[in-house]
């Protein structure tokens, strides 16, 4: 059995691990494929405490990003309600419907918070009244605007 060699990866490689990742490959995987492709290093002490170094830092930005997101959370409660005017026929029913590109603009407008529209989920909104929208802020953070339809 050949002995096993630890590199450290420098970029994603499918079915063996993730960029900073310390993995243990063949000799000759290593020597033959990953390092002439510049794809990972040897793994020495010097190289591990970079990696490490480098995880760090992209936790803190991580946490860091959590942070505002939940600060954009708070501030969109704090606003409370955000109104829509639509064109309303018969038995307040309005014309289209309220779109996520719609919540986006006023959030936007209102409390100066830019919000990808593929991250907010809005109900079937079909007549006027007041609903409840979904806004994904981070992967962590889910916030809970209120929305209100109103006539034009």
């Amino acid at each position: 059995m050949a002995k096993r060699v630890q590199v450290v990866l420098n970029e994603d490689i499918r079915k063996l691990g993730r960029n900073g990742d310390l993995v243990e490959v063949a000799p000759g995987y290593a020597r033959n494929y990953l390092l002439p492709k510049n794809m990972a290093a040897i793994a020495t002490p010097g190289i591990l405490k970079q990696v490490e170094f480098r995880r760090i830092k992209e936790a803190e930005r991580l946490a860091a990003l959590k942070a505002a997101a939940e600060k954009q959370a708070v501030a969109l409660k704090t606003i409370g309600r955000f109104s829509i005017k639509k064109t309303v026929g018969e038995d307040s029913a309005i014309f289209g419907t309220v779109t996520n590109a719609e919540v986006a603009e006023v959030i936007q407008a209102i409390a100066a918070i830019e919000v990808d529209r593929r991250e907010i989920e809005v109900p079937e909104i079909s007549q006027i009244g007041e609903y409840t929208v979904k806004v994904k802020l981070h992967p962590d953070v889910i916030a809970d605007v209120n929305i209100s339809v109103e006539a034009l």
